[in-house]
């Protein structure tokens, strides 16, 4: 009898175990699903969200019906004229309703930074002996770098952009970002307000299936400059403005997408030169003369430009899409002419 009681318990357990297995994975199955149509989603933002190549959209990364989530790595890489841009971050949405992202962007600068660096360092040193102490402007000889992480989340309002195509009302979101410049010492030399803020924006996206085209349309309220590579405000203060951004595609076929984007740029640092120890480095003339520099001084003003782009989007499955752009970047700080091709890959799960 006692074994009898033995053998049935065993069983029990193999039963409890192989049921909570089945559970687990019909949970599993449930939970995350891919149900939305190819392409919806969109692709990854450089911020990290959602969207299209520089702006987010309302709708929620990956594929994940009201039922499920889903996830996806990204990684984007630009190599601009004097500038190389790496993206790589992660983002999940959750029950086509919420969505978090992280971001880590990493931008190496080239040939005119590397000429500031040193006359940054000559005349930083020479400025720093008369006052006694060392002068940290951030930009190195060679090879300076500008590493910024980014946090966001957005959540769907209302309205629906794939099932409820057949009205006007479009798909509605909220979001924002918290980003973290980590070069604080080439910020202050650059004349920006802050390293650390947080950005908002509204998004509205339809999706008109009978002409196969979107359209979105973002507000974004923010005080970034380059989305903040180059931190936040100037010396005016940090006042946030809102600023639009538009994208426009098309569904050339059910796995390749074109499309053009725009995004409005702010004028915080406009017309502002670079400063060592308390000087601007265009008043350094006689020091950029003796060291053969004298036209230098030009470059040395800084602008920012609006953002446009071109792209072509394709998604041989819902597990990948490789994004291919033209970037028209125009000036970023004291570099102009900024423009190249990107390419930008997202793994889906």
């Amino acid at each position: 009898m006692e074994e009898a009681k033995k053998n049935g318990l065993r069983l029990f357990k193999s039963a409890a175990l192989v049921a909570a297995i089945l559970a687990s994975n019909i949970t599993q199955a449930e939970m995350f699903n891919t149900g939305k149509v190819l392409a919806t989603g969109g692709v990854s933002m450089i911020d990290g969200a959602g969207g299209g190549g520089i702006t987010p959209w309302a709708t929620i990364t990956g594929y994940a019906t009201r039922d499920g989530i889903n996830g996806n790595l990204h990684y984007t890489y630009a190599p601009l004229a004097n500038y190389t841009l790496h993206s790589l971050g992660a983002a999940v949405g959750f029950w086509d309703r919420f969505e978090l992202s992280y971001t880590k962007s990493s931008l190496t600068t080239g040939s005119t930074f590397d000429t500031v660096g040193l006359v940054a360092d000559t005349a930083g040193g020479a400025t720093g002996q008369l006052a006694g102490m060392p002068i940290n402007t951030g930009i190195e000889p060679f090879n300076t770098t500008i590493d910024m992480d980014i946090v966001g989340a957005k959540v769907r309002v209302f309205g629906e952009a794939i099932y409820d195509s057949d009205n006007l009302i479009p798909q509605v979101a909220i979001g924002g970002f918290y980003k973290k410049n980590k070069n604080e010492d080439l910020l202050k030399t650059l004349k920006a307000s802050k390293a650390k803020d947080w950005e908002a924006y509204i998004s509205a996206t339809k999706i008109f299936f009978p002409i196969n085209t979107l359209i979105n349309i973002t507000a974004r309220y923010t005080a970034a400059n380059q989305t903040g590579l180059v931190g936040f405000g100037g010396p005016g203060g940090d006042d946030k403005e809102i600023r639009p951004e538009i994208s426009l595609a098309y569904l050339l076929r059910k796995d390749t997408v074109i499309g053009v984007e725009w995004a409005k740029h702010g004028d915080n640092l406009e017309g502002e030169s670079v400063e060592i120890g308390g000087l601007n480095l265009t008043e350094l003339q006689p020091t950029l003369d003796s060291l053969g520099l004298s036209n230098l001084s030009g470059t040395l003003t800084q602008h920012e430009s609006d953002w446009f782009d071109a792209f072509i989007a394709y998604f041989p499955n819902k597990n990948l899409s490789m994004t291919f752009a033209y970037a028209m970047l125009g000036d970023i700080t004291i570099t102009p002419d900024q423009h190249g091709f990107y390419l930008s890959l997202q793994a889906s799960f």
